[in-house]
């Protein structure tokens, strides 16, 4: 890239909501990164030269277009509850902060249209008050996460056991596009084309624009069911979602020692050597559930939200799944962090068996049931007993040997956290949305080194420090 003029770009849009203040730059120049040790020590001081938060998307054009023309690297970021870095801006450069382009513009049975910056929690209350419909799936940080950065980086989450990934067909409707050229262009972008923007970090266009599908809203019933058989919980959570009958939106297992050591309002009501399943069930399918769970001895509900005499309430359910497993475990012990593993949909619960009898208690199974193409799979946000990144990487490997396909979350780029591999549509469309690579350098690696092998961890040559100028 040509060298920036920081200076110009900054004159140019001094009349619009412009942040240099260092402290609250910093702030916004990171993410949730931390959760790995490996991009703590990567990214740690990272920060760019200003923040800009456009209103609307005439200024989000005003803003690609100086920037474009000064050469000034522009970094996307939501509500910054990513954990990959996707919203660290590696150059320097200009944070794109779209919080403010909040407004849910339309609802309409089974869908609705709102700006990247609206949260989900906020959509979903609108779709409730306004036509009792919800979200299908939505990340465990529901509460303070926009719906532009789960779109951007995000892949499934609370919902996926019924829906599938945020990538399967019919999981996104549309997407409105601006491009950074010297002159950007409003792309609308629907059916196989949506590949080339969903989970690209930001990397090929600014989304201002979403529409998605809706689902009937429901007073979800949450359960903890407890077993002391890890393997015995795994099957009933997976049969479970495959009851076509039972409306599930949250199927999540942990295995011995994860609820009574991380999970402070569950420990009371569990033992050490307890697996327990966390469930969300929609109130209607309860009586079929309760048939369902009454034939599978060994299983017993410790905890259901319409039911109860917990002292205290654990509070939203699907707060101790998906990524917030992580969070409730490094709350009480800073050495932890994770792994994504994907141990299919043929036959997983053998090989999640053979890793814990490999890895226990150094790697703890923390299992999320989703579905993919009509099938139940299993796919793991494991918990991590950090002692180096070689011994990570180590653990990593063995994984992969034996057949566990692992999505890296201590690696920075689209490749690395993914299949190791060039995604050619997100390739082709950076080329013809971002001509000049300013959009989240250092994020792609197939732009910046085609032939890049994937033999160790990639090292953006741009990286920037602000410790280091």
């Amino acid at each position: 890239m040509t060298a920036p003029n920081i200076a110009a770009a900054m004159d140019a849009l001094e009349h619009l909501d412009i942040d240099v203040k260092p402290a609250s730059v910093k702030a916004k120049s990171r993410d949730f990164f931390w959760y790995s040790p490996v991009l703590k020590d990567r990214l740690e001081g990272l920060v760019a030269d200003f923040v800009v938060t456009p209103r609307t998307e005439a200024e989000v054009i005003e803003v690609l277009r100086t920037c474009y023309a000064q050469d000034v690297p522009v970094t996307t970021r939501g509500a910054g509850t990513g954990n990959y870095g996707q919203a660290v801006p590696l150059a320097g450069g200009c944070i794109l902060h779209l919080t403010k382009m909040d407004a849910i513009k339309d609802i309409q049975p089974g869908r609705f249209i709102a700006e990247p910056g609206a949260l989900l929690k906020d959509i979903d209350a609108a779709c409730i008050a306004h036509s009792v419909q919800e979200l299908r799936m939505f990340s465990s940080t529901w509460a303070t996460a926009t719906i532009g950065g789960f779109i951007a980086g995000g892949s499934g989450g609370v919902g996926s056991i019924h829906w599938g990934s945020l990538r399967d067909v019919g999981n996104i409707i549309r997407l409105r596009v601006v491009t950074m050229e010297a002159e950007p262009n409003i792309i609308e972008i629907t059916g196989d084309d949506l590949h080339r923007v969903s989970h690209a970090y930001g990397t090929n266009g600014i989304i201002t624009e979403i529409e998605m599908p809706l689902a009937a809203a429901y007073d979800w019933v949450d359960l903890f069911v407890t077993f002391k058989d890890f393997s015995a919980a795994l099957a009933y959570a997976s049969y479970l979602a495959g009851c076509d009958g039972i409306l599930s939106k949250l199927a999540t297992v942990f295995e011995p020692g994860i609820a009574s050591d991380y999970f402070q309002r569950v420990a009371p009501y569990v033992q050490a050597d307890d697996a327990v399943v966390a469930l969300m069930i929609a109130p209607h399918s309860m009586a079929g559930f309760e048939t369902f769970h009454a034939a599978h001895t060994g299983a017993h509900v410790i905890y259901r939200s319409d039911d109860h005499d917990w002292a205290r309430a654990p509070g939203r359910i699907f707060e101790y799944g998906w990524n917030h497993t992580t969070l409730r475990a490094l709350k009480v012990d800073p050495s932890i962090t994770y792994l994504q593993v994907d141990y299919g949909t043929e036959d997983p619960i053998p090989l999640i068996d053979k890793m814990r009898e490999m890895f226990s208690p150094e790697v703890l199974q923390h299992i999320e049931v989703s579905r993919r193409n009509g099938r139940i799979g299993l796919g793991g946000l494991s918990l991590v007993k950090f002692t180096d990144e070689a011994r990570l990487d180590q653990i990593v490997a063995l994984h992969e040997e034996h057949g566990a396909v692992i999505y890296n979350p201590h690696r920075y780029t689209l490749e690395e956290g993914g299949r190791q591999s060039t995604d050619p549509a997100q390739l082709a469309f950076k080329r013809q949305a971002d001509p000049k690579g300013l959009l989240n350098p250092g994020k792609m690696i197939a732009w910046d080194d085609p032939d890049f092998d994937y033999a160790e961890m990639y090292a953006y040559p741009g990286l920037r420090k602000a410790d280091a100028e």
